[in-house]
């Protein structure tokens, strides 16, 4: 569903983008070297080359400090209202990452906080920030979506640990008027919690907290349905769409470029055939990056704009599926920016 806002006076516009991967990539040839996979395997069902992954020791503030101080001075500032961070894999699970994030970006005593809606949460974060925006509460919001999953997944696992990086990507978004370049459209936001355990690591909260007995060493993991969530992904990401898509006044044949959720190749390339949309014009960063879940949208407009395939004038549509279940979708319009 999405909020309707009907006669808005403000909205809020993309106005920086910065990105940051790790540096230490592995190749599909180094986890066939400890996994019973091969190269061909993984490229036929992912469309994954190599992904990157954190050293031990860095945790996801440092991905996200990277990736916001290069969005701050993509947008030309040093300092915003408040700092959204979108993560699946904070620092702690207690104290939230962000506020460590803010004061690492020399922004202490703003308002910081996390938003954990897995592999949505870049889109969560977006709506949040435009809500602060929209409402006057803030005149300018960094949303961050950063996470280390390669912390969190299986070494041994082939099912995930094929899949997944490392990353962070953030956007500073600054108040405006709903017509110019930049400004984001309605945020379509859904979830269903009867899905819980598509997408889950079962051991560390409070439902079954570890201080109590030690988890098994598949509750300790990243767990996922892969066949179950193909499905619903692409479902879900082609409804968000049409709704964002019909509340910016849009057709299909109207979008320049679909930035997915970098999930799976075959995820991807579905999603537009649903949606109605030429693969030509799908924005494709995965093969690089592997998903990173909550910073894989961010990734691929980094992506797309420094490879030259994202022009101001265009019109862009965002969406992304990830645990919860939660999913969502955004349209704008690309503006000018330094990048």
């Amino acid at each position: 569903m999405s909020i309707p806002r009907t006669g808005r006076v403000r909205a809020a516009v993309l106005a920086g983008l910065g990105a940051w991967l790790p540096p230490r990539a592995v190749s599909n040839d180094e986890l066939a070297g400890r996994i019973d996979t091969s190269d061909t395997w993984i490229r036929t069902r992912t469309g994954i080359r190599t992904r990157h992954v954190v050293d031990p020791g860095m945790p996801t503030s440092r991905l996200a400090v990277e990736a916001g101080s290069r969005a701050l001075e993509s947008a030309g500032v040093s300092e915003v209202d408040v700092v959204v961070l979108a993560t699946a894999t904070p620092d702690r699970r207690c104290p939230a990452t962000a506020p460590v994030v803010a004061h690492r970006l020399g922004l202490t005593g703003r308002p910081a906080f996390d938003v954990s809606a897995v592999c949505s949460g870049f889109l969560y974060g977006l709506a949040v920030g435009a809500g602060l925006i929209e409402s006057g509460a803030a005149e300018s919001v960094l949303v961050i979506g950063a996470d280390a999953f390669s912390t969190i997944v299986d070494p041994q696992e082939r099912a995930t640990a094929v899949v997944f990086g490392d990353g962070a990507g953030a956007v500073v978004l600054r108040a405006g008027e709903p017509a110019e370049a930049g400004a984001l459209g309605q945020v379509v936001l859904g979830s269903d919690g009867s899905l819980a355990d598509l997408i889950t690591i079962r051991a560390g909260g409070s439902e079954h907290p570890t201080v109590e007995q030690m988890p098994s060493r598949a509750d300790s993991y990243f767990a996922m349905r892969g066949q179950e969530t193909f499905a619903l992904a692409v479902a879900r990401m082609a409804e968000a769409s049409r709704e964002a898509l019909a509340n910016a006044g849009w057709e299909a044949n109207h979008v320049d470029r679909l930035v997915c959720h970098q999930a799976n190749l075959r995820i991807l390339q579905a999603t537009s055939r649903r949606i109605g949309i030429s693969q030509e014009r799908l924005v494709v960063h995965l093969d690089q990056a592997g998903n990173t879940a909550a910073a894989s949208i961010p990734l691929a407009l980094s992506h797309a704009l420094s490879s030259g395939e994202l022009h101001p004038g265009e019109r862009v549509l965002l969406t992304a599926f990830g645990g919860g279940a939660a999913w969502g979708a955004t349209t704008l319009t690309w503006p000018q920016m330094k990048h």
